[in-house]
């Protein structure tokens, strides 16, 4: 099965992490389809004579790589193309398995561009890629650098649609000085990404899908205030500094409702984008299986004075849990660290958007006494997106995994982290810290990202989890569903989560907090939790919690005890 994913606009370090997990991982097919940030990357045989301007002025990251091939250029307006896949030879990836692969890669991409319009399109001998008119005025429109080992694909090609060529100029592309480099757009041809992108999987799924396919795409049509408002610092009140990141305020009160209004509208564009249209009035009533019976036994009223007593902030109040009188009733509870304020404003989401207050630094103390308190063999420990620190929040997880590690040894540690912006550095200082289980919440399908959660990505969360497991962690995600999503999407998302190894994986039923958040589209029936209970699992999903009253923290010590572990914490790795 191959599996293609359309991930929009994404970091080179993110893409080249999440491939690599994906490549040693030999039971998986995918094709990843791209734009990059601006990013000039260097091969295994890179001569940084061929940079022609200092590294401090290329105005874009230099990236060193184990790809083939030398110096070149990737950005917005040129589609990047990862193949990652097992092909198939008798040397199991030697030079002519190698040669015939890139050949094969070739043939797709002069087979695209040529029905795209683009005459003469073919091989220049002695240069790898596809070439315009080679036979008299050579000039290359698709680099292709790839690495095979053991039979196995990784990195791939990058076809110029409309890039910005000036960028080239500074460097000599693929250390090839006497040739230029092209585009679609340079050579007369005026496509849109979709069409191109379209047209590529079309051929790529007649050459690597003959066992079949399926495809997932985040969605296309979006505006340059598609991220959320506080995020990007347009909100009303909120200033956050591009350079610094720093954040202040006109009103440091600034109402959740009213932030909400004032992004309705955009949610229900990004929807209407995906597909989505109309929905459940929040007034319709719930099917039985949805309705949980307020239940104030003595272990809720334990846990919630011992809550008060300590100012602790728990998720399952700021987001509104309907296990929350099972779960407090047994005693257990997720901690919410770094404040009650969250500088994003997700669709599904009913955690206050107001501006963040400062960080607590007694906060990790009274939370280690919480667990001492109550004798926790297993603590949850998440967080509001910070993304005004300049960790992104980070340092609280690791404050507090010390503070909880220092009161007691024998307390498993879950943490449930935001995407820190996908930056490495900060993920890297909380696994340092050894959690015993890393959960991120992917949330949704793929298509959906934009529209349910619009400063996140879907390609950008699988790599926090590939980056966790591949440092040795027992990793964890979660899925909302009944905002849109197909069953198969699902199954799809399910498939990329296992793909990257994921222990863990809880899919729970949406329920709409205030008329304001993303409509219910859907109540799933229970029956369909437990076929995605089977699916998952036998996509190789160590254990799937699925119900529609599941949350990401709902009987996470038994999700954990299902993956081997017993009440003492699982052997911690070290990140490396």
């Amino acid at each position: 099965m191959l599996r293609i994913r359309w991930l929009g606009q994404m970091a080179f370090a993110e893409a080249y992490d999440l491939q690599q997990q994906l490549f040693i991982r030999t039971d998986s097919d995918h094709l990843l389809l791209l734009e990059h940030d601006h990013v000039f990357t260097a091969g295994s045989r890179a001569d940084l004579n061929n940079l022609l301007v200092e590294p401090t002025a290329l105005g874009a990251p230099l990236v060193n790589t184990d790809r083939g091939g030398d110096l070149t250029y990737h950005g917005p307006g040129q589609l990047v193309g990862y193949p990652i896949m097992s092909v198939p030879g008798r040397r199991g990836g030697g030079i002519a398995d190698t040669v015939a692969y890139v050949r094969q890669v070739e043939q797709i991409l002069i087979d695209v561009v040529t029905e795209l319009g683009v005459a003469n399109c073919g091989r220049l001998p002695g240069y790898p890629g596809v070439w315009i008119d080679p036979d008299k005025k050579p000039r290359k429109i698709a680099a292709i650098g790839l690495r095979l080992s053991r039979g196995r694909s990784m990195h791939g090609f990058a076809l110029n649609v409309s890039t910005d060529l000036r960028w080239f100029e500074k460097i000599i592309p693929c250390g090839i000085s006497n040739y230029p480099v092209t585009s679609l757009a340079e050579e007369g041809i005026d496509v849109d990404m979709e069409r191109v992108v379209e047209t590529l999987v079309n051929r790529a799924v007649e050459v690597w899908g003959l066992k079949g396919h399926d495809r997932a795409d985040v969605v296309w049509r979006h505006t340059p205030g598609d991220l959320s408002k506080f995020s990007r610092g347009e909100g009303a009140g909120v200033s956050i500094s591009p350079q610094t990141g720093e954040v202040t305020a006109t009103d440091q009160e600034i109402s959740p409702v009213f932030f909400n209004k004032g992004t309705t509208r955009q949610r229900k564009n990004r929807l209407e984008q995906a597909g989505v249209v109309g929905g459940l009035q929040i007034s319709s009533r719930k099917p039985s299986w949805m309705k949980v019976n307020l239940d104030l036994n003595p272990g809720y009223k334990a846990t919630k004075t011992t809550m008060r007593e300590l100012e602790l902030v728990t998720v399952c109040e700021e987001a509104g849990c309907p296990n929350i009188y099972e779960c407090w009733g047994q005693g257990t509870a997720t901690f919410m660290i770094n404040g009650e304020r969250c500088t994003r404003a997700c669709g599904f989401c009913m955690v206050d958007t107001r501006l963040p207050m400062p960080i607590d630094i007694e906060e990790p103390l009274r939370i280690a006494e919480a667990v001492r308190r109550m004798d926790l063999k297993h603590v949850v420990i998440t967080a509001v997106a910070r993304d005004d620190l300049s960790d992104g929040g980070a340092s609280g997880f690791v404050d507090t995994i010390k503070a909880i590690r220092k009161e007691t040894s024998t307390t498993r540690i879950e943490i449930l982290i935001p995407d820190f912006k996908g930056l490495k550095e900060p993920l890297v200082k909380v696994l340092e810290a050894n959690p015993d289980i890393l959960n991120h919440n992917l949330e949704t399908v793929a298509r959906l990202q934009r529209a349910v959660r619009p400063s996140a990505g879907y390609g950008r969360s699988l790599t926090m989890l590939a980056r966790a497991k591949r440092a040795g962690f027992t990793t964890k995600s979660g899925l909302i569903v009944g905002m849109g999503e197909t069953d198969a999407e699902v199954d799809s998302a399910l498939a990329d989560l296992a793909a990257i190894g994921v222990d863990i994986v809880t899919i729970g039923q949406y329920l709409r907090p205030t008329t304001h958040h993303i409509p219910i589209q859907r109540w799933v029936e229970p029956a369909t939790f437990t076929s995605w209970i089977k699916n998952g699992t036998q996509l190789g999903i160590g254990h799937v919690q699925a119900s529609p009253l599941t949350r990401s923290s709902y009987h996470a010590s038994q999700a954990a005890q299902g993956l081997g572990d017993s009440d003492k914490p699982a052997p911690r790795a070290q990140y490396t």
